[in-house]
């Protein structure tokens, strides 16, 4: 299941002093930036004053738009519960495949996100929305004709593409079409659509893998898509291009290059050996994949991202944070139905619906971090929330087959209440560190930084499960051996998890130099 996502911030900008130096804190961050939004003729080209005023967002487009969101985050959950339907199929995908498949469809996403964002605004972001709804209906197409691993991995691939359209683009027409007293109001709106899609994705999933096939679910995605392109069509203003939006192809290359490399290695070091030339020869073409991006971005006149954001030490905390949350999030989610299925037998229908005790926290405890977060600071929150994430990793390591259904729903609550305890804070960290004409990029960077943890937390949880369970675990009689290799699994995660929440904390601490380069850069 994917969680309720963090919330995103405006891309639109904010006010031509970066909202750090106003030293707000949580909520009163975001609620600066909308207020200051209108007054900012600078904000976007297009929507100044001397532009014509945008129409006002209408229910249906509302709708609509929520919609695209709820399906594109649901693709990512469903897959999840016909991981063990999809090893006992036809393809006879090895655990490495079995990975890839999920992966996919997250490392496309989180590696084109960002320039298909700018794309969206240079060209036209409801062009976007539609190439993106087309896109993920040819990929759903694709997986369900697949007659090999391969080409199920390359159809997941392609619907990621259509996913990294979907999301900026939909977010960014919600923003163009809302008054700024309204804003946080349709962003709140945009973050349930996309917890609520974590949420069908799994009822869908389970659903489909216990009365149908894997492949009824790509199937029923693509009329889906194709409807969902016509109420775009239908109801959905245009919204002002920025001709001056930076479209880097050789940056996002690069970029896409370095993101891929780094997860092959990882996923397929138990097959070739860790010390094997084709794993060394892909984290060495990873390094030097982001090296040469780096290089690039620091040379280019308007680079995809500019690599000197991250001299601001909080701005660092709060995307690895940020990642850190998801890589551990979605370990879980990598091994969630596979243990309910094949441990507890569950049905794929009733797996689906076992997990929904992780939305309760993510709805619930987001506005006590937010008011604990405007009371004490970030630090608090951010610490507390991510240690229990990885607390929550390592109580459900301990489970097996006889483990109460009982006590690992209280095990997933841990996890969701530190979830909602962190997500403000590292989120309107990114937004109060990024001056002002760079507000935009909040938006990307919270959710590349989201879709990269994920994409890299299901790598190193399939590959150390991978590594240690090679029999079947659809036999009960090496349902034991599977459970422990998913407590490895989950405590090799937990503890990556915790060493990254005290750097995360570390750079939550007083002192000079924090927020420079987010200055320096906006100059």
């Amino acid at each position: 299941m994917a969680p309720t996502a963090f919330p995103s911030p405006t891309p639109h900008h904010t006010h031509a002093t970066p909202l750090h130096r106003h030293r707000l804190r949580g909520g009163a961050v975001l609620r600066h930036a909308l207020k200051r939004d209108a007054a900012d003729p600078e904000a976007d080209p297009g929507t100044g004053p001397s532009a014509p005023a945008p129409a006002a967002l209408t229910r249906p487009a509302l709708l609509v738009l929520c919609a695209c969101v709820l399906v594109a985050q649901a693709m990512v959950a469903a897959v999840n519960l016909l991981i063990p339907q999809l090893a006992a199929s036809s393809l006879h995908p090895t655990p490495g495949q079995l990975v890839w498949a999920v992966d996919a469809y997250v490392i496309v996403f989180a590696a084109l996100l960002i320039p298909a964002g700018a794309l969206g605004d240079r060209y036209g972001r409801k062009g976007a929305l539609l190439a993106g709804l087309g896109l993920f209906a040819a990929g759903a197409a694709l997986s369900a004709l697949a007659a090999a691993p391969a080409v199920l991995i390359a159809g997941r691939g392609l619907c990621g593409a259509g996913a990294a359209l979907i999301m900026p683009a939909t977010m960014s027409v919600l923003i163009h079409l809302s008054p700024p007293e309204r804003r946080g109001q349709a962003l709140a709106t945009w973050t349930l659509a996309a917890g609520l899609g974590g949420l069908a994705g799994n009822v869908g999933g389970g659903l489909a893998g216990e009365y149908l096939t894997w492949r009824a679910l790509f199937w029923a995605a693509v009329p889906l898509g194709a409807l969902l392109a016509l109420a775009v069509a239908r109801t959905v203003p245009r919204t002002p291009a920025r001709s001056d939006a930076s479209v880097d192809p050789l940056g996002a290359l690069l970029l896409a290059g370095a993101l891929l490399a780094v997860v092959y290695g990882i996923i397929e070091g138990p097959s070739y050996g860790w010390t094997s030339a084709a794993v060394l020869i892909a984290f060495g073409a990873g390094a030097g994949l982001l090296a040469a991006f780096t290089g690039h971005a620091l040379r280019a006149a308007h680079p995809l991202l500019d690599p000197r954001i991250f001299a601001s030490r909080k701005l660092r905390a709060g995307s690895l944070g940020i990642g850190a949350a998801f890589f551990g999030l979605f370990s879980l989610f990598f091994v969630n139905a596979q243990y309910l299925q094949y441990a507890k037998g569950f049905s794929p229908a009733v797996a689906g619906l076992a997990i929904v005790p992780l939305t309760i926290g993510m709805a619930v405890v987001p506005k006590l971090g937010a008011r604990l977060a405007e009371r004490t600071g970030p630090r608090l929150p951010v610490g507390a929330g991510l240690g229990l994430i990885g607390a929550g990793l390592l109580l459900v390591s301990t489970t097996d087959a006889d483990t109460p259904y009982a006590l690992y729903a209280c095990h997933l609550l841990v996890l969701s209440v530190g979830t909602g305890l962190c997500a403000p804070s590292l989120t309107l960290t990114v937004v109060a560190e990024l001056p002002a004409h760079q507000a935009g990029l909040s938006s990307g960077l919270n959710t590349a930084a989201r879709e990269i943890g994920a994409a890299l937390g299901v790598a190193v949880v399939g590959t150390v499960l991978a590594s240690r369970f090679h029999g079947d675990p659809q036999d009960p009689a090496q349902v034991g051996a599977f459970t422990d290799a998913m407590g490895a699994a989950l405590r090799t995660v937990a503890s990556v998890l915790l060493l990254a929440a005290l750097a995360v904390v570390a750079g939550y601490r007083n002192g000079a130099g924090a927020g420079r380069g987010s200055r320096e850069t906006g100059r």
